[in-house]
């Protein structure tokens, strides 16, 4: 180290006044830059050359290592019901009234959650059925068909609110989607194809399909079956649907429960022995009360009289 009574350190500080350079620059922590000075590349840290090549060979190693890959769950995780809190359906009624108190008993909804057992990449179970009190009976139906066929009169006599084909075509690629449900008759399926409206209606689960007997020839029929129906699917292993209105007595709840819930093990029994597919948890909800898990009884010991949860 030079000391400071040295003409070096005279030359440097020289130098630097010479420059005009901070008083601060002189006393800062040394920069990275600074070390091609002569003077100060013998303050820079440095590594033996006897450990620089150990060093090397084993940040390599390091970068060589592959890293240990997470197991991925194949299954939808699902809580163990052992230790939760489960109701009857009289009593689940009773306090998600609770939670709708001052709403619209026919705006409010029971729903009703059939939480499944069943790998991830597993078929989606999708159907359609009549509940025995029906749900949503303002259900728009769309109906694609020659306007002036006997198709589109059926079709309107049956409930249906939109009925055409260039009609339909021009208000969906429009942004006018104002139908619930649409159908199209087997001769207009090829029109349809050529409307490419896949893109808009697939999405929301309105685009036509002869899978799911939305592309038949009898329209008055399918339009019956539409009217007053639900449809459901699974999603992450859940099947949700609509069961009641907040003004349902609960005899009329009981029954299209066990409507739903016995349609959805209809299907799960039609499915192949390779796929496991079963029932672990069913939730009643509504549109503004949390979830309740049913234990499967109708009435509890502490329940109310069915006649008090008849009247709102």
């Amino acid at each position: 180290m030079v000391p400071r009574s040295s003409s070096a350190w005279l030359t440097l500080s020289g130098e630097a006044m010479a420059s005009k350079a901070p008083i601060a620059y002189l006393y800062s922590p040394i920069r990275c830059s600074s070390f091609s000075s002569p003077v100060l590349r013998c303050f820079a840290p440095s590594i033996p050359s006897r450990y620089a090549s150990g060093l090397s060979i084993r940040g390599s190693r390091a970068r060589d290592q592959p890293k240990e890959k997470k197991k991925q769950r194949t299954e939808f995780k699902n809580q163990s019901l052992s230790d939760a809190l489960q109701f009857s359906l009289c009593d689940a009624m009773r306090y998600i009234r609770a939670f709708e108190v001052g709403r619209n008993p026919t705006s409010a909804k029971y729903d009703l959650a059939v939480r499944l057992r069943t790998t991830k990449n597993g078929p989606a179970v999708r159907n359609r059925l009549r509940l025995p009190h029906a749900v949503d009976t303002s259900l728009r139906i769309c109906v694609i068909c020659p306007p002036d066929s006997p198709a589109a009169s059926q079709a309107r006599k049956a409930g249906a609110t939109l009925v055409g084909e260039e009609t339909v075509f021009d208000a969906v690629k429009e942004g006018r989607i104002e139908f619930d449900r649409c159908i199209c008759h087997i001769d207009s399926a090829q029109k349809l194809n050529k409307a490419a409206l896949g893109k808009i209606l697939g999405p929301k689960g309105l685009m036509p399909s002869s899978k799911t007997g939305t592309i038949t020839k009898d329209i008055a029929g399918t339009v019956n079956g539409l009217v007053g129906g639900s449809e459901y699917r699974e999603k992450l292993g859940v099947i949700r649907c609509a069961v009641g209105q907040l003004g349902f007595t609960p005899d009329e709840m009981q029954r299209n429960v066990r409507a739903f819930v016995g349609e959805i093990k209809k299907d799960l029994a039609v499915l192949s022995d390779r796929i496991s597919k079963d029932i672990h948890e069913v939730v009643l909800s509504s549109t503004n009360a949390p979830g309740f898990t049913l234990n499967g009884d109708f009435r509890g010991p502490e329940s109310p009289p069915t006649c008090d949860l008849a009247v709102l």
